[in-house]
């Protein structure tokens, strides 16, 4: 077998790059952008991720890693050309140009970029696989070495063998789905757009707590230990953002009107979405009364920790809005140090800078580091009291100690301060009896 190309090498293709040259193959990564391919060359990935940079250099130290901005010499020592450049429509034309010049017969082309539903097909002609990626920002490493399944598509099967020897040593420990183009796209946006609606069912539920004097974390708490449903993106807050779930979410919303379908359920997903951040700023002026002339702190400006990604981030959607209502807006995040376009955003050095003379702090994005506050001292630096968790991670107990006024999503417990937690028992185990031996064929499809 011969190397593997790999077409942009943003987070997802200097994961893939990185990864498939810790697994053994030899890697060669294209990058046209004359900054970033430098930064790769020296082992700095161009994006925040953790380990990624102590990944790159590994690979470079072996021998088994380099970055070119020559497509033409990446594939023709490759047999396997993966293309993770960004979904932009732009940035895929320019992909499947400069690839439809080079590719020959023996090259098998795999789409991990996102394409619209039903357009893979026509990036290139010839052996193509789509193999949808479902790394975590944050995580992105682990979940590409320790995914929960590897999803391939093709509409020759044949093609998929040499794909499949690639990912054979991470395939010997999880699932392997095969299917088609259209199966591998459709599997992507239908992933992305429930991962959406389970965010956007915690927070309608929490604003239903809210209403009836119930607490929403522990309502959370018990529901997801329900086995069909899970505790992860079941917690009320602010609501998603990210390049991926509303990207995800309004193409399938789109490939269904193009059809004929009407889904109701999925515009409603993205609509309670964008209610979570009109609920903030309710929650604010609720305060604060008219908020031209405030000064509001952001905790986190990135749309999760672990990334500077500041696609949809909620934070930048609260920034404008505060900003066009006339406050006065400063913010800090520790993996993001400046906010293009929103000049109004005062991107300051630490948390405490933000505090210092603000009205309300409101936390946008729960980095672990923000659990670790003084809040005393937090107090003593603002003009006001409010603070607003956002991600309801923090418990209200400690800042109405400190004199602050503690607002959070879902339930009355955390507006009157007094955080309740739930009490979980585990029953011992009962004996078990007259146990048929046959197992249960699960009728659950693939993670």
């Amino acid at each position: 077998m011969r190397g593997i190309a790999v077409v942009g090498n943003g987070v997802v293709g200097s994961v893939v790059a990185g990864c498939f040259a810790q697994l053994g193959r030899h890697v060669v990564g294209v990058e046209t952008d004359p900054v970033k391919l430098a930064q790769l060359q020296a082992g700095q990935a161009p994006v925040h991720e953790e380990g990624l940079d102590a990944l790159l250099c590994s690979g470079l130290a072996s021998g088994r890693l380099r970055f070119t901005d020559d497509i033409a010499e990446a594939l023709a020592c490759s047999s396997v050309v993966f293309v993770c450049v960004g979904s932009d429509p732009e940035a895929i034309e320019v992909a499947g140009r400069e690839l439809r010049r080079h590719l020959e017969d023996h090259h098998t082309v795999v789409v991990k970029s996102t394409l619209p539903l039903g357009t893979t097909r026509q990036l290139v002609p010839g052996r193509l696989v789509c193999n949808p990626e479902f790394l975590r920002q944050g995580s992105a490493i682990a979940d590409f070495l320790h995914p929960d399944r590897v999803v391939l598509g093709a509409d020759d099967p044949g093609v998929l063998d040499e794909v499949v020897e690639l990912y054979r040593p991470i395939l010997d420990q999880t699932v392997l789905v095969r299917t088609s183009i259209a199966g591998a796209e459709m599997i992507k946006h239908a992933a992305n757009a429930f991962l959406a609606l389970k965010v956007s069912f915690a927070n309608e539920i929490g604003n239903i707590c809210a209403a009836t004097g119930v607490d929403v974390g522990e309502v959370s708490e018990a529901v997801g230990l329900d086995r069909r449903i899970g505790s992860a993106h079941l917690s009320a807050g602010l609501g998603w953002g990210g390049s991926c779930l509303g990207k995800d979410l309004g193409a399938l919303i789109d490939a269904a009107h193009r059809h004929g379908y009407e889904p109701r359920l999925l515009a409603e997903v993205a609509a309670v979405n964008g209610r979570q951040r009109q609920l903030t700023l309710e929650k604010l002026s609720g305060h604060l009364g008219s908020l031209a002339g405030r000064r509001v702190g952001l905790l986190g400006l990135a749309f999760k920790p672990g990334t500077d990604d500041l696609r949809d981030a909620p934070a930048v959607a609260l920034a404008e809005a505060l900003l066009a209502e006339g406050a006065e807006v400063a913010a800090y995040d520790p993996a993001v140090r400046t906010v293009p376009n929103l000049p109004g955003l005062a991107v300051l050095d630490d948390a405490y800078e933000v505090a210092a003379g603000a009205d309300a702090l409101v936390l946008v994005t729960e980095w672990p580091e923000f659990g670790l506050l003084d809040v005393v001292e937090l107090r003593r630096r603002m003009r006001g009291d409010l603070f607003v968790d956002g991600r309801n991670v923090l418990g209200g107990l400690p800042w109405a100690d400190a004199g602050f006024v503690y607002e959070s999503f879902g339930g009355l417990a955390e507006r009157r301060r007094l955080r309740s937690v739930p009490t979980i028992e585990s029953a011992p185990a009962a004996p078990v009896t007259n146990v048929d031996p046959t197992p249960i064929r699960s009728q659950a499809s693939p993670r």
